[in-house]
């Protein structure tokens, strides 16, 4: 039996040193310093890299002009704008983007997204970003290199839209969107998108379904002009992308609110305005998420 027992002793204390091993490797482990700052929270990857350029970042007392310099988080003692950079907790919200509101830290005449959220939420930052008149999913953190893995433009995350719009769509301007359009003259071909028509006629046969402040005044015994509703989805994120492809097939956008990101879809509980905690198999699924 004490022999038993020695041998259980032994087999314990061997996983203890290794486990004492591995966690020793963890907090030693080499990582790039752009890619700690961004995962301790100090601002996207694309921002700490212009921070480290500008000096404003020291590695053990010596200021650090290279994103790409391997530090060893637990051991390396890093500072920005003097201040110790030390790990955060990750923080992952959905947002319920109003109408009206600007995507921005910031502004002396407009409400931003940022004046939503509490307190509590300091330190976060939007993972993207939508019009001032685009309304619904936008997505905010802490964490700076899960923005990096969506937002990156070699990631190509999906991003569905439902909109309306003036005008009408046949077949062929439908395959236009699929293929791809050219936005501009001397500009390259949009990647092939998804389309989806989900109603279309006249506006007066919509008129009490749709709220949209530039039409309620609309002198319909004149005017009743074709409108088209259904869902775009793009793997792009060009300046007013969704609005620019539509007028490239004779579509004028009234209305446009982002409904997903990837396989994440907005909550539908979620009223304008409001915010919460994504959950962890939100996190992992667009993480996980594919272009198709």
């Amino acid at each position: 039996m004490d022999f038993f027992i020695l041998i259980l002793t032994d087999f314990c204390i061997i996983k203890l040193i290794i486990f004492k091993i591995y966690m020793n490797c963890s907090e030693e482990m080499d990582m790039r310093l752009d890619k700690y700052l961004a995962e301790a929270g100090v601002g996207r990857r694309k921002d700490v890299r212009e921070y480290i350029k500008q000096g404003l970042v020291m590695v053990n007392g010596e200021i650090s002009i290279q994103p790409t310099l391997e530090i060893k988080e637990g051991i390396d003692i890093i500072l920005y704008d003097n201040t110790e950079v030390k790990y955060k907790e990750k923080v992952y919200y959905m947002f319920n983007k109003p109408s009206g509101c600007i995507t921005a830290t910031r502004d002396k005449e407009n409400k931003t997204v940022f004046d939503y959220f509490n307190d509590e939420a300091s330190g976060i930052f939007h993972v993207g970003r939508l019009d001032k008149d685009t309304e619904g999913l936008l997505l905010f953190t802490n964490d700076g290199e899960f923005e990096h893995l969506l937002m990156h433009p070699s990631k190509h995350i999906n991003k569905t839209y439902f909109f309306w719009a003036l005008g009408s769509l046949n077949e062929s301007d439908k395959k236009s969107l699929e293929e791809g359009v050219f936005l501009q003259q001397n500009e390259i071909l949009t990647k092939p998108a998804k389309i989806e028509i989900y109603k279309e006629g006249r506006y007066l046969d919509f008129k009490e379904e749709i709220y949209i402040k530039s039409l309620i005044d609309v002198d319909c015994k004149n005017y009743n002009p074709k409108i088209v509703s259904g869902y775009l989805t793009i793997s792009e994120g060009k300046k007013h992308q969704v609005k620019r492809m539509l007028k490239a097939v004779g579509c004028y956008v009234v209305y446009l609110k982002r409904v997903a990101i990837g396989d994440l879809k907005l909550d539908q509980s979620l009223k304008s305005g409001e915010y919460r905690n994504l959950t962890v198999d939100e996190i992992n699924m667009l993480l996980d998420n594919h272009n198709y």
